[in-house]
């Protein structure tokens, strides 16, 4: 028996189902998935100290549970001080089993952490069915240690949908459990 993570199984029990009824699909394939998710950090201090380049990968690859590559810079901007080829963040792309891992881990004990929290707001997405959330510190996951961290930072949380309008992905993550702002 191989294992299966919650949020994939609970999408193949009821959230195909739920949203078949509400958009009234006819096929199975027909209903929207979610695709992969992307998570990225800008570090714009890494012009000056490139280990803080280091310091995000490690974060973000503790974070997500996957090796995280660093991200450089494709052209020359002068006012930042900024070279083509530079280190300036890292990124990690979660698809299959560990992406719906870490999507249980955000909506299930990251984002009640956040203080004040009252949902996500429901304006990122993009016309095309992706959705895309800030979060202000990394201090939110239960796998970093606080005392270990040398600056409070956020970064950016993408999920890459199929599905075609905003309606559908919006339903098919508000029922794979991320809470969204009332209105």
């Amino acid at each position: 028996m191989t294992y299966i993570p919650r949020l994939k199984q609970e999408y193949k029990d009821r959230v195909v189902s739920a949203l078949k009824e509400e958009f009234g699909y006819k096929n199975v394939m027909e209903v929207p998935k979610l695709e992969k998710i992307v998570v990225s950090r800008g570090v714009g201090a890494a012009v000056s100290d490139k280990k803080l380049v280091d310091h995000a990968v490690e974060e973000l690859t503790k974070i997500t549970g996957q090796k995280a590559v660093s991200t450089i810079s494709k052209k020359d901007v002068a006012s930042f001080k900024l070279r083509k080829g530079m280190p300036i963040g890292a990124k990690v792309t979660l698809r299959g089993e560990r992406m719906y891992e870490f999507l249980d881990r955000l909506v299930t004990s990251a984002l009640p952490r956040v203080r004040d929290f009252a949902g996500v707001k429901s304006t990122g997405f993009d016309g095309r069915g992706n959705y895309n959330l800030g979060v202000v510190e990394q201090i939110i996951f239960p796998e970093i240690d606080i005392d270990k961290v040398n600056k409070i930072a956020g970064f950016d949380i993408t999920f890459v949908t199929s599905a075609n309008t905003d309606a559908e992905a919006k339903s098919l993550l508000a029922e794979l459990g991320v809470p969204f702002k009332k209105n």
